[in-house]
Protein backbone atom coordinates (compact mmCIF):
# COMPACT_ATOMS: atom_id res chain seq x y z
CA UNK A 1 0.00 0.00 0.00
CA UNK A 2 1.47 3.23 -0.96
CA UNK A 3 1.58 6.92 0.20
CA UNK A 4 -1.02 7.66 -2.04
CA UNK A 5 -3.25 5.67 -1.33
CA UNK A 6 -2.77 5.99 2.37
CA UNK A 7 -3.37 9.94 1.36
CA UNK A 8 -6.80 9.25 0.07
CA UNK A 9 -7.98 7.55 2.40
CA UNK A 10 -7.47 10.03 4.59
CA UNK A 11 -8.75 12.91 3.24
CA UNK A 12 -11.62 10.79 2.41
CA UNK A 13 -12.21 10.46 5.95
CA UNK A 14 -11.96 14.00 6.76
CA UNK A 15 -14.87 14.46 4.23
CA UNK A 16 -16.50 11.65 5.64
CA UNK A 17 -17.09 9.76 2.38
CA UNK A 18 -18.31 6.63 4.70
CA UNK A 19 -19.56 4.97 1.31
CA UNK A 20 -16.08 4.94 -0.02
CA UNK A 21 -14.20 4.10 2.63
CA UNK A 22 -16.75 1.05 3.69
CA UNK A 23 -15.43 -0.20 0.50
CA UNK A 24 -11.69 0.41 0.67
CA UNK A 25 -10.40 -3.31 0.23
CA UNK A 26 -12.16 -3.11 -3.24
CA UNK A 27 -11.42 0.34 -4.29
CA UNK A 28 -8.04 0.85 -2.65
CA UNK A 29 -5.50 0.52 -5.96
CA UNK A 30 -8.10 2.01 -8.45
CA UNK A 31 -6.87 5.29 -10.21
CA UNK A 32 -10.21 7.26 -9.19
CA UNK A 33 -10.30 7.57 -5.70
CA UNK A 34 -7.77 9.68 -5.24
CA UNK A 35 -8.94 11.91 -8.12
CA UNK A 36 -12.92 11.85 -6.46
CA UNK A 37 -11.26 12.57 -2.83
CA UNK A 38 -9.57 15.37 -4.97
CA UNK A 39 -12.48 16.88 -6.53
CA UNK A 40 -14.62 16.86 -3.57
CA UNK A 41 -12.00 18.46 -1.92
CA UNK A 42 -11.97 21.58 -4.28
CA UNK A 43 -15.59 21.56 -4.65
CA UNK A 44 -16.23 22.23 -0.70
CA UNK A 45 -13.84 24.78 -0.85
CA UNK A 46 -14.93 26.64 -3.78
CA UNK A 47 -18.59 26.69 -1.79
CA UNK A 48 -17.08 27.79 1.22
CA UNK A 49 -15.05 30.42 -0.41
CA UNK A 50 -18.41 31.61 -2.46
CA UNK A 51 -20.87 31.21 1.04
CA UNK A 52 -17.99 33.17 3.55
CA UNK A 53 -17.78 35.33 0.63
CA UNK A 54 -21.77 36.23 0.29
CA UNK A 55 -21.97 36.25 4.10
CA UNK A 56 -18.66 39.05 4.52
CA UNK A 57 -20.89 41.73 2.90
CA UNK A 58 -18.38 42.71 0.92
CA UNK A 59 -20.17 44.18 -1.22
CA UNK A 60 -18.36 45.68 -5.12
CA UNK A 61 -14.72 47.41 -4.67
CA UNK A 62 -12.21 48.12 -6.91
CA UNK A 63 -9.04 45.96 -6.93
CA UNK A 64 -5.69 46.74 -4.68
CA UNK A 65 -4.21 47.17 -8.05
CA UNK A 66 -6.01 50.29 -8.82
CA UNK A 67 -5.18 52.42 -5.46
CA UNK A 68 -3.19 55.76 -6.22
CA UNK A 69 -0.57 54.92 -3.30
CA UNK A 70 0.09 58.95 -4.39
CA UNK A 71 -2.93 59.81 -2.53
CA UNK A 72 -3.34 60.26 0.40
CA UNK A 73 0.32 61.43 0.77
CA UNK A 74 0.82 60.13 4.84
CA UNK A 75 -0.32 56.29 3.86
CA UNK A 76 2.45 53.80 5.57
CA UNK A 77 3.03 51.65 1.90
CA UNK A 78 5.00 49.72 4.35
CA UNK A 79 2.49 48.61 7.03
CA UNK A 80 -0.21 48.49 4.61
CA UNK A 81 1.35 45.62 2.61
CA UNK A 82 2.35 43.70 5.98
CA UNK A 83 -1.41 43.97 6.97
CA UNK A 84 -1.72 41.73 3.65
CA UNK A 85 0.08 39.01 5.22
CA UNK A 86 -2.75 38.35 7.55
CA UNK A 87 -0.27 37.78 10.47
CA UNK A 88 -2.68 39.93 12.62
CA UNK A 89 -5.07 37.10 12.41
CA UNK A 90 -2.74 34.15 14.08
CA UNK A 91 -1.97 37.17 16.67
CA UNK A 92 -5.59 37.74 17.00
CA UNK A 93 -5.62 42.03 16.45
CA UNK A 94 -8.33 44.21 14.89
CA UNK A 95 -7.42 45.94 11.98
CA UNK A 96 -8.96 49.51 11.85
CA UNK A 97 -8.32 52.54 9.28
CA UNK A 98 -9.27 55.64 10.57
CA UNK A 99 -8.88 59.26 8.38
CA UNK A 100 -11.36 61.56 6.79
CA UNK A 101 -13.63 60.49 3.51
CA UNK A 102 -11.82 59.70 0.57
CA UNK A 103 -8.35 58.65 0.95
CA UNK A 104 -9.48 54.70 0.17
CA UNK A 105 -10.21 53.08 4.10
CA UNK A 106 -13.08 51.43 2.51
CA UNK A 107 -11.12 50.34 -0.37
CA UNK A 108 -8.47 48.59 1.26
CA UNK A 109 -10.48 47.22 3.96
CA UNK A 110 -12.45 45.28 1.51
CA UNK A 111 -9.32 44.05 -0.21
CA UNK A 112 -7.71 43.18 2.80
CA UNK A 113 -11.11 41.16 3.43
CA UNK A 114 -10.84 39.58 0.21
CA UNK A 115 -7.28 38.26 0.76
CA UNK A 116 -8.33 36.97 4.56
CA UNK A 117 -11.15 34.83 2.61
CA UNK A 118 -9.17 33.84 -0.15
CA UNK A 119 -6.72 32.14 2.51
CA UNK A 120 -9.69 30.67 4.11
CA UNK A 121 -11.49 33.31 7.11
CA UNK A 122 -14.13 34.22 8.09
CA UNK A 123 -14.91 37.76 7.40
CA UNK A 124 -17.48 40.60 8.43
CA UNK A 125 -17.32 44.02 6.75
CA UNK A 126 -18.85 46.89 8.98
CA UNK A 127 -18.81 50.56 9.28
CA UNK A 128 -18.05 52.40 12.61
CA UNK A 129 -21.48 53.88 12.68
CA UNK A 130 -23.30 50.36 11.31
CA UNK A 131 -21.22 48.95 14.68
CA UNK A 132 -22.83 51.95 16.80
CA UNK A 133 -25.95 51.08 15.22
CA UNK A 134 -26.27 47.73 15.79
CA UNK A 135 -24.74 48.40 19.33
CA UNK A 136 -27.24 50.70 20.25
CA UNK A 137 -30.12 49.05 19.43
Amino acid sequence: MSDEFDDWRDDASELGLHGLLLHYDSVREAEWPPWLVRVEQEERARRSLERRIRTAKLGRFKPLADFDWAWPTAIDRAQIRELFGLRFIDEQANVIWAGPNGVGKSMLAKNLAHTALRAGHTVLITTASAMLNELAA
